[in-house]
């Protein structure tokens, strides 16, 4: 086993852009108090970043074991996820929180494969949507249950 300070870098800065793309929708879901926040959202990025970037390493250009790596991983997203959403009494909480998580996953893959444009895409537009679409959301739910305020 060799060490290789150009891949080792290279390696480092994808995990370092993969962190800081996160910490907005991090961010956004720790000022907001949700089950999720700045812990969870980096270390799905940078995790999901580190997997494919080790798998890719390991198995070389297999389309087949690169598939399994993905499906493996997709699976533990959904289950990490899933923690996020509650139901109450009043209806379910936490999709939008499990669709961060899921979509910080594909930012840190995107960063994985070397799709910068589309990793910060899927950041900024995650970002927005949490914070600006909000308020419709909570007019929305105040026109469907007018005693709900």
């Amino acid at each position: 086993m060799t060490f290789d300070y150009t891949h080792t870098i290279d390696h480092l800065s994808r995990l370092g852009i993969a962190f800081v793309l996160a910490l907005p929708i991090a961010w956004d879901r720790e000022q907001r108090e949700r089950s999720a926040g700045l812990r969870t959202f980096t270390i799905v990025a940078i995790a999901t970043c580190g997997f494919l970037i080790s798998a890719r390493s390991v198995i070389g250009p297999s389309s087949d074991a690169e598939s399994r790596v993905w499906q493996g991983l997709l699976a533990g997203i959904g289950f990490i996820g899933s923690g996020a959403i509650l139901k109450t009494k009043d209806g379910v909480r936490g999709t939008a929180t499990a669709a961060s998580i899921f979509n910080t996953a594909a930012v840190g893959a995107a960063v994985a494969y070397d799709a910068l444009d589309i990793a910060v895409a899927l950041s900024v537009a995650n970002f927005a949507v949490l914070r600006w679409l909000a308020p419709f959301k909570a007019e929305s739910t105040d026109l469907r249950h007018p005693d709900h305020t």
